[in-house]
């Protein structure tokens, strides 16, 4: 990579000032919106609760790519949005408008062509049109059964031509509906999970005990007669750094971890001597199969162990879970 090249000092402090000055009318345009939140957002957001079909999110250009972002937004809480650029709308893309639908129609002047030559299509679908615009005295505003209105005093741009500030107050405005229709909705963690099972808040909420552990011949088990040597070749077969202590009738009675055996190496006693009842602990720690896996986390944090039976009863062996099972899922 080359060295950049050095700005004048001059150019250096006309640099920072036009970031501070974006950063001051985009806060401020945001701020604005404020005052907007009126009767007629309360109403936009039980329309969107009631929404029998989809939320279709209408838009082109930089209105168009935020468009796109609500939508995706709207369907991470649950309502089933999709979105529509408003050229190829007219292009066989209307297809996908029924008559029970919202759309959601993102129009800086209201005036833009694509969008206003969809207009009749719309009314004659008897769709509820909502107007994002910053023109409530526009076609599309007039148009619509709802006008947002997200006008801003002017662009960040510092020939107030490039869509700055008024691109950020849509995508604002955007996340306050969604945040409004989550507060009616009464959106919980769980419920936003369910729709991102593969990110790590989905895993945390949605994953269970028994969607990790180790089960059947993978569990590691010794009755407590077996001699050390057997406990040794158990554990370093199974590799989890510990096994579980057995009765006659295969119910768990204790545990074994490689701690236990390098505190009974440190005493120097004859391990010829030792079997797994006499240097295992007792009572330990469990979770249930469908207690969720960050149960188990918490527990490897509280006790500082590494490794967990599985056991509905304290009794009857179901699996073990291990501290590298949650760090592999993205739990931990």
């Amino acid at each position: 990579m080359q060295p950049l090249k050095k700005s004048s000092p001059e150019l250096q402090n006309k640099i920072i000032e036009a970031g501070k000055r974006v950063l001051r009318i985009e806060s401020q345009s945001v701020a604005d919106l404020i005052d907007r939140i009126d009767q007629t957002f309360v109403d936009v957001v039980s329309l969107l609760d009631e929404c029998p079909g989809h939320l279709v999110v209408l838009g082109i250009g930089k209105s168009g790519l935020v468009g796109q972002k609500i939508a995706a937004t709207f369907s991470s809480i649950g309502l089933s949005a999709v979105f529509v650029h408003a050229a190829e709308a007219s292009h066989g893309d209307l297809g996908i408008i029924g008559k029970e639908d919202v759309i959601l129609a993102i129009s800086n002047s209201g005036e833009t062509e694509e969008m206003v030559r969809l207009l009749p299509v719309i009314n004659r679908r008897k769709c509820t049109l909502v107007a994002m615009t910053g023109n409530p005295d526009s076609t599309l505003a007039k148009r619509a059964h709802y006008v947002l209105n997200i006008g801003v005093a002017e662009e960040a741009c510092s020939l107030n031509l490039v869509p700055t500030a008024s691109t950020t107050a849509t995508l604002a405005m955007g996340d306050t509906l969604a945040m409004g229709l989550l507060e009616k909705r009464g959106f919980k963690e769980d419920d936003f999970a369910l729709n991102h099972p593969g990110g790590s808040l989905g895993r945390k909420l949605l994953v269970t005990v028994q969607d990790l552990m180790h089960a059947g011949n993978t569990i590691p088990a010794v009755p407590e007669s077996a001699d050390i040597y057997a406990v040794l070749t158990e554990m370093s077969l199974k590799r989890l750094g510990t096994t579980l202590v057995v009765d006659g009738k295969g119910k768990m009675t204790g545990i074994i971890t490689d701690g236990d055996l390098r505190r009974l190496m440190e005493s120097k006693r004859d391990i010829s001597k030792i079997n797994a009842g006499e240097l295992m602990s007792k009572n330990p720690k469990t979770v249930q199969k469908d207690d969720m896996a960050t149960k188990a986390l918490q527990m490897m944090e509280e006790y500082s162990i590494t490794c967990i039976a599985v056991s509905d009863d304290g009794k009857q062996i179901d699996g073990m879970i291990h501290l590298h099972d949650l760090l592999r899922s993205g739990i931990a």
